[in-house]
């Protein structure tokens, strides 16, 4: 299968609109356990005419080797970039979709505190729906965009930086809580990381309002 390149047509299409645009995209979705994360990337009409760096894809297209190297030649790329978190404790709390934008508002927050201005942006969403707005977020002009990640270089670029900090986040709580695997599955609904929780039960890292095991579902 040829996987397309991901390009920014429609980046320099909405920089005739706004100085900068910024895109965001979530790690960590579907995962039993840990935070999801929203990644967020800096783009300007300057950048826009520089070369996109080899590789650059959506995350889940980057072989897990190439990863590291590839989020950080996309980060030097971009005019700068943030990841936002949110706790297994906060999407058991208000649900996963309010989380999601929670991580991304703190993204988007982290963004404002080094000096760009979100309220001038267009931030292409990756998918359908705008969790942004949908958790209280005001004042901003939020485009869902279905493949972004694929498509839209610097949505690529949002989703390898996320991607690659929450897996490292992961790695670390394994060595916590070495049961679990984490190192291998990231919190993920593997075998070996649901035969875990059989044994072992939850962490408080896990998603605890979530059927964990199959068997939990009627």
């Amino acid at each position: 299968m040829t996987v397309v390149a991901p390009r920014l047509t429609l980046e320099r299409r909405l920089l005739r609109e706004r100085p900068i645009v910024i895109a965001c995209d979530e790690v960590g979705r579907g995962a039993l356990a840990g935070p999801v994360a929203v990644g967020a990337a800096v783009m300007d009409e300057r950048g826009a005419r520089r070369r996109i760096p080899d590789g650059l894809r959506d995350s889940k297209l980057v072989p897990e080797l190439r990863r590291a190297d590839v989020a950080a030649r996309a980060s030097a790329w971009v005019q700068g970039s943030a990841v936002g978190w949110a706790s297994a404790a906060e999407v058991d709390d208000i649900g996963i979709m309010r989380a999601l934008g929670l991580a991304a508002i703190r993204a988007l927050a982290d963004l404002s505190a080094h000096g760009f201005q979100t309220a001038e942006a267009i931030v292409i969403l990756d998918g359908n729906y705008d969790y942004i707005t949908a958790a209280g977020a005001r004042g901003l002009t939020i485009r869902p965009v279905i493949k972004a990640d694929r498509d839209c270089a610097t949505a690529a670029a949002a989703s390898v930086i996320a991607k690659v900090a929450r897996d490292s986040l992961m790695v670390g709580l394994h060595d916590d809580l070495p049961a679990y695997n984490w190192a291998s599955n990231k919190g993920y609904a593997s075998p070996d990381h649901r035969d875990a929780i059989r044994t072992h039960g939850i962490s408080p890292h896990h998603r605890a309002s979530w059927a964990l095991i199959p068997e939990t579902l009627f």
